[in-house]
């Protein structure tokens, strides 16, 4: 039996979910043969927390202001899927969201990344909390021209955007001295303690949800932010956590697709229907909760089987989301499926 240590229930929650889900199924077996290939190609592509900062978005330094930057990233980090394509076609003519940035159109998570780097390079401090928190200079208007598209669709949630960062700029301000460091640095090294304290201090990161007469946790975006500053400074400096391998992997729309690519999640027919017809699924609904939650159990069973397979290897949860969400980025090739993937499940959410 996987044990439940993670202390902030997220573990104990998926495990709840997965012993009374209706429309979504582990395939326990599937997970075992998928955690072979999982770590084959995590190993063939040096998969590591130094891969993070590979990507050209990404913040290359290893300071104060690569927090703050990393923070207003995964405090927006929720709802990038378009109500204008079906999926992500790469069509030139699409008009899904886009920002233009380095002469390169960003579409899904990156957007937003590189609406930050753009804002700024506009000398607009879209990092800072005083300055989310000063109505004057950081107006309702000034944040809609950060997030500004190049095509038709606008960004998605703006309002609720927004609202997170005047909730959140208020809170670090009066509360942890303008920055999230100081959030770290009272966890004391440990990543459970720095979630807690996330989900506790700042309401929008408090991703709960009532399943089956419990109340049940995935904290999607409390986690990967935890998680990136431990992969972004490289298991040092702020990312130096003695307790970050009970961190599970983060419920999203995008990595339950490649997981039932994969077999390991199944899903009943109804729910299939109601997704490959683009129909959204609300959040709080049973189904959207099965979702997330086998997901993660998912996760949980195919970590194990790596551990088992290879004793004293340093995978976790985190390392094997990462590489899952780019699997899924790639449409599944570097997992070595060429099934036609399911469509992702639609639901408007600042949870993830």
């Amino acid at each position: 039996m996987l044990q439940s240590m993670t202390g902030i229930g997220v573990r104990e929650s998926a495990k709840y979910i997965y012993e009374n889900a209706k429309d979504v199924t582990i395939n326990v077996e599937q997970c075992r043969k998928a955690a072979t290939d999982i770590y084959i190609n995590m190993m063939k592509n040096s998969y590591s927390t130094e891969t993070w900062a590979t990507h050209i978005l990404n913040p290359k330094t290893k300071d104060q202001s690569t927090v703050d930057w990393i923070f207003v990233v995964d405090l927006l980090n929720f709802s990038f899927w378009s109500d204008v394509d079906d999926k992500d076609t790469g069509r030139a003519d699409s008009q899904r969201y886009t920002v233009k940035w380095m002469d390169i159109e960003w579409t899904g998570y990156w957007s937003l990344c590189a609406a930050i780097n753009r804002a700024l390079a506009e000398d607009i401090p879209i990092t800072s909390p005083a300055f989310w928190n000063n109505h004057e200079r950081c107006t309702d208007d000034l944040i809609a021209h950060v997030f500004r598209s190049e095509t038709t669709e606008k960004v998605p949630m703006l309002t609720e955007r927004i609202a997170c960062l005047r909730e959140a700029g208020s809170i670090l301000t009066k509360e942890f001295g303008g920055s999230f460091v100081d959030c770290i640095e009272k966890a004391d090294k440990s990543a459970i303690a720095l979630v807690k304290l996330v989900v506790e201090k700042f309401p929008c990161f408090r991703d709960e949800s009532e399943y089956e007469g419990k109340t049940v946790k995935i904290y999607k975006r409390a986690q990967i932010l935890v998680s990136e500053i431990w992969a972004c400074f490289n298991q040092h400096s702020y990312g130096d956590f003695n307790d970050i391998d009970e961190i599970t992997m983060f419920a999203d729309y995008r990595v339950p697709q490649i997981l039932h690519s994969l077999g390991c999640l199944e899903y009943s027919e109804e729910l299939t229907q109601h997704i490959q017809h683009l129909i959204p699924i609300e959040h709080g609904d049973a189904r959207e909760i099965e979702l997330r939650g086998c997901s993660i159990w998912s996760v949980e069973l195919i970590k194990k089987e790596i551990l088992k397979q290879n004793p004293g290897t340093k995978v976790n949860a985190i390392l094997i989301d990462f590489f899952l969400w780019d699997a899924a980025k790639a449409a599944q090739k570097a997992m070595g499926t060429e099934q036609k993937a399911i469509q992702c499940h639609r639901t408007r959410s600042i949870f993830y």
